[in-house]
């Protein structure tokens, strides 16, 4: 579970699949100021040990306050309100826990679906080790970036199906890693779900999710199914939603820094989204929070991990 604090949107639930996608044309949006912790487990983590004396052990705890905020901009127009543009997180992403930063064009059919092609930049790079291996030596920082293409086609002829594809490229700028472990790729990511109600004020969205991540190095090459199930539920000014998911990912080879053992991971995760409207009775502020965990097992001790994040906000919407 990454989570990417550049600029997102915070408005955690979707109201009902089937709602049209703006009541009004022109710009909306919402910006939330949110503080919390976050803590990682890591052999990848920078803040942890700059220098490390066997690939055998396993990693040091860092824990942080932090504090950031989050926002949306949306311009809605065409005929009925069927048509938007913005920058921002979807909605039902922010949902999940999966946070990045979208510049999108949607559109609703005259047969109900909604189509939503969208571009993801990096507009802040993710800094990590050039080389996470290197032994009984401090290890160096390079940054790591990249952007995505998505497609996302929802409501697909009125029913409440959802696909979702995307191709996305990581690029590290100064790796120095042996050729076999180099993490620069080309990555698909392919994800279909579906809305099922349980009555008017909840429902659960069963998915799953395939990707390929075609690495420069065949060690760092792998593919991964990952199945969720989310839980929504709306009650007065009251809205949460719950997900938990597990992931399994077999990487294509092994590498000699590991006696040539090919890695595969197993993944849990959970995350939960609560928000509570017309806090103190004010119309356009609202309470927000959530919680994320994500623990991810190895065959290969290194590559345990474990990360949490934990965060309380205000949102306004106007």
């Amino acid at each position: 579970m990454k989570f990417n604090y550049t600029f997102l949107a915070i408005s955690l639930l979707t109201t009902p699949v089937m709602a049209k996608l703006s009541n009004e044309s022109g710009f909306s949006g919402e910006i939330s100021f949110n503080t919390g912790f976050s803590g990682e487990t890591s052999n990848f983590n920078t803040d942890g040990d700059k220098t490390i004396t066997t690939t055998g052990q396993s990693a040091d705890s860092d824990s942080r306050f932090i504090a950031f905020p989050l926002g949306s901009l949306t311009y809605t127009f065409g005929k009925n309100q069927n048509k938007q543009v913005y920058i921002g997180t979807a909605r039902e992403d922010i949902a999940v826990g999966k946070m990045s930063l979208e510049l999108a064009y949607k559109q609703e059919l005259n047969s109900g679906t909604v189509v939503n092609v969208s571009f993801l930049p990096t507009i802040m790079p993710n800094e990590t080790w050039a080389n996470p291996y290197l032994l009984d030596s401090e290890r160096t920082t390079t940054n790591e970036a990249g952007y995505a293409y998505r497609l996302k086609v929802s409501k697909i002829a009125g029913s409440h199906f959802l696909l979702d594809a995307a191709y996305a490229t990581k690029e590290l700028e100064n790796e120095v890693t042996s050729d076999e472990l180099k993490r620069g790729s080309n990555i698909i990511y392919l994800k279909t779900s579906y809305h099922l109600f349980l009555n008017r004020t909840s429902f659960i969205m069963p998915s799953i999710t395939y990707i390929s991540n075609d690495a420069e190095g065949s060690a760092a090459s792998y593919d991964s199914w990952k199945t969720e199930m989310s839980y929504f539920k709306l009650f007065d000014r009251q809205q949460l939603a719950l997900t938990a998911g597990y992931e399994s990912r077999s990487y294509d080879t092994g590498s000699v820094i590991f006696d040539s053992k090919t890695r595969s991971d197993n993944t849990l995760s959970l995350f939960l989204a609560y928000k509570y409207k017309k806090c103190m009775n004010l119309d356009d502020w609202s309470f927000v929070s959530f919680l994320g965990y994500n623990q991810s097992n190895s065959n290969i001790t290194f590559y345990d991990r474990s990360n949490y994040i934990g965060s309380v906000g205000l949102n306004y919407a106007f």
